[in-house]
């Protein structure tokens, strides 16, 4: 089986804001996570079912992020594994009880993370049915082509559409399990290289109202894609990019 997003982390200098925004956007509540004196960790939550984790940003970080996981059996192999396709591991952190944890630059230089997690519970943060989950993830790469051998060889993934984009270059899909769980393209322009989460939501129109009256800034869309939906791609009140997908009703 190929591997998957398991998790969506938002490093945040302003967690009472975030949490205001994406409740109001994406419907998420939040759930302190460990006891008295553990690290500051909220657990973001839609219908009581995990998502993703807000945590303060880290020291020497220019702006606010959002930061997937992959889901791997083994850890100690994924980090070999990078290793040795020229990805960069910045860090290692094994925590009691939830995982360890593998901080990654791609060989292309663009971050991400990868978790084997220590519970058998399966995540549900990536649910394309549900709005408030994970639906779609978008690799801006200054190499696309060489990214998608570096992800297929570490994660499984395999192609799915080649949509040409004329001067932009080819959109490429890919898959985990013959399932379309996102797409790959050059970045460009003022969009620097990265991953770009979409969360579903019940209606495009009313995610733009509750983005341009809760602070955020609404960056492209709302845009129809094939299928049928709509996204908006957008900056939180606190400069995070990230972005929505829904049906406009």
């Amino acid at each position: 089986m190929a591997d998957n997003f398991v998790w969506y982390e938002l490093c945040t200098n302003d967690a009472d804001g975030a949490k205001a925004f994406y409740g109001k956007l994406f419907g998420w509540t939040t759930t302190r996570f460990g006891g008295e004196g553990a690290p500051d960790y909220q657990i973001l939550e839609m219908a009581g079912k995990g998502v993703g984790g807000m945590m303060p940003l880290p020291e020497g970080m220019p702006k606010p992020f959002w930061l997937g996981y992959v889901g791997v059996a083994d850890a100690d192999d994924a980090i070999d594994k990078a290793k040795a396709a020229g990805a960069t591991v910045h860090r290692v952190l094994d925590i009691p009880n939830v995982g360890k944890i593998g901080l990654v630059n791609d060989p292309q230089g663009v971050g991400y993370a990868f978790i084997q997690g220590y519970s058998d519970r399966k995540s549900e943060a990536f649910d394309q049915a549900r709005p408030g989950h994970g639906n779609w993830h978008e690799l801006y790469s200054p190499d696309p082509v060489a990214g998608f051998e570096y992800y297929a060889g570490q994660y499984g993934w395999t192609k799915g559409r080649t949509m040409p984009m004329g001067e932009m270059g080819d959109y490429q899909l890919f898959q985990a399990d013959g399932v379309d769980i996102g797409g790959m393209m050059r970045a460009q322009g003022p969009t620097p290289p990265g991953w770009l989460f979409y969360f579903g939501v019940p209606d495009i129109d009313e995610a733009v109202e509750a983005i341009n009256a809760n602070g955020g800034t609404v960056l492209n869309g709302p845009m129809e894609v094939p299928g049928g939906a709509w996204i908006v791609q957008l900056t939180d009140p606190q400069g995070a990019m990230v972005a929505a997908v829904g049906p406009r009703k």
